[in-house]
């Protein structure tokens, strides 16, 4: 029962990642982080591609192992985060409640990802 539920919701997940690549406000990790988890628990194969991506790997087993980022990937993430929602933020929202609510949510991502421990003696490869 659990496999069966478990394997589509890694792909809502992975496709909500990928979506978070592309859209400022998204947040990417996260989703990909619960997409290894239902894979982890459904898909041994849709797991280890995940695990044996350059981009995806490292960060999947530094989480699953350690419970940590990078200090390399939480600087890509959080510059890239306020570079692309920042930009949002400013360029492409007139009303102002929506710019005090991006940069709630940029505030919210910023402190979540400072708020996950750094991994010492993890380099990205």
């Amino acid at each position: 029962m659990k496999r069966s539920l478990y394997k589509p919701l890694g792909f809502l997940f992975l496709g909500l990642a990928i979506l978070g690549v592309l859209l400022p406000l998204l947040p990417g990790t996260p989703f990909l982080l619960l997409s290894a988890w239902f894979f982890a628990r459904s898909s041994e194969k849709w797991h280890q591609r995940l695990l044996a991506h350059e981009l995806t790997g490292p960060l999947i087993r530094n989480w699953e192992e350690n419970r940590c980022m990078s200090r390399r990937a939480k600087a890509v993430a959080i510059t890239s985060m306020l570079l692309a929602g920042g930009a949002s933020v400013v360029f492409a929202v007139d009303q102002a409640w929506l710019r005090v609510t991006g940069v709630v949510l940029l505030a919210i991502g910023t402190a979540t990802v400072l708020s996950i421990r750094s991994c010492e003696s993890c380099a990205q490869k």
